[in-house]
């Protein structure tokens, strides 16, 4: 195994219900640095992939290492402690708890670094900082989601899974989430970023995994990807076309 990944999932096979699997056979590798995209119709096992990889779900053939060690079938605490972050679709903030409430809150496994940690997050999400003292809850979509990613960051995650995070915002919204998730990554955070917004995944990805019936159906950088006639006609569509 390469000693510069990060994270390595090799074929795993995963479903929700005995006898139906979403996964079957899917296989991801992150490298240090990476801003990996994954995409693929609905249902094709994209957020299913990160659940999976977070202890969420249980993996009934394959394994999931982290940094050359084998993680399959950690709990989610557990990974958590050993380095990966992960921020899901929905529900993903604790809206009766003030902004740095839930700050506090992802730090919970290391609460001696809450201010550290707590400078860094607001340096690269300084909106968070002007609404420290808000209710969670009364943050815009933006904001929530900025928040979100700011509250898995705490723990100084070495790899950051995020499940759709432009989902339901505004195209306006949408560009200044992907700036953030892009500033993220330069500060040395490993990536992967489930998302339906294809194109512009892919324009900020170093390499994306498109997925289909639970299976890698095609891999490559985002401009591969992109430029790519087949994957643009069966997976991307007008989105693409449109960039």
């Amino acid at each position: 195994m390469d000693d510069d990944l990060v994270i390595h999932v090799d074929s795993v096979v995963a479903g929700y219900v005995p006898g139906v699997n979403i996964l079957n056979g899917a296989s991801i590798e992150v490298a240090a640095g990476e801003l990996v995209g994954v995409l693929g119709p609905n249902g094709a096992g994209k957020s299913t992939m990160l659940k999976a990889l977070f202890g969420l779900l249980k993996i009934h053939t394959g394994s999931v290492w982290l940094r050359g060690e084998e993680v399959t079938g950690m709990k989610a605490n557990q990974l958590v402690r050993r380095g990966i972050g992960y921020v899901p679709q929905i529900n993903n903030v604790f809206p009766s708890l003030t902004v740095d409430e839930n700050l506090e809150m992802g730090c919970y496994q290391n609460p001696s670094s809450y201010r550290e940690r707590r400078t860094e997050v607001l340096s690269i999400f300084p909106r968070l900082g002007e609404r420290n003292s808000a209710q969670a809850g009364s943050l815009s979509g933006g904001e929530r989601q900025m928040l979100a990613m700011g509250r898995a960051l705490m723990m100084q995650p070495s790899v950051l899974l995020l499940d759709e995070p432009s989902a339901g915002l505004s195209p306006v919204l949408q560009d200044q989430v992907f700036d953030r998730v892009r500033e993220v990554n330069r500060s040395g955070v490993a990536i992967i970023m489930v998302e339906q917004n294809a194109a512009r995944c892919l324009q900020i990805c170093h390499r994306g995994y498109v997925l289909d019936q639970g299976r890698n159906a095609y891999t490559g950088t985002g401009e591969e990807l992109l430029s790519d006639p087949k994957v643009v006609e069966l997976y991307l569509g007008t989105l693409a076309k449109a960039r």
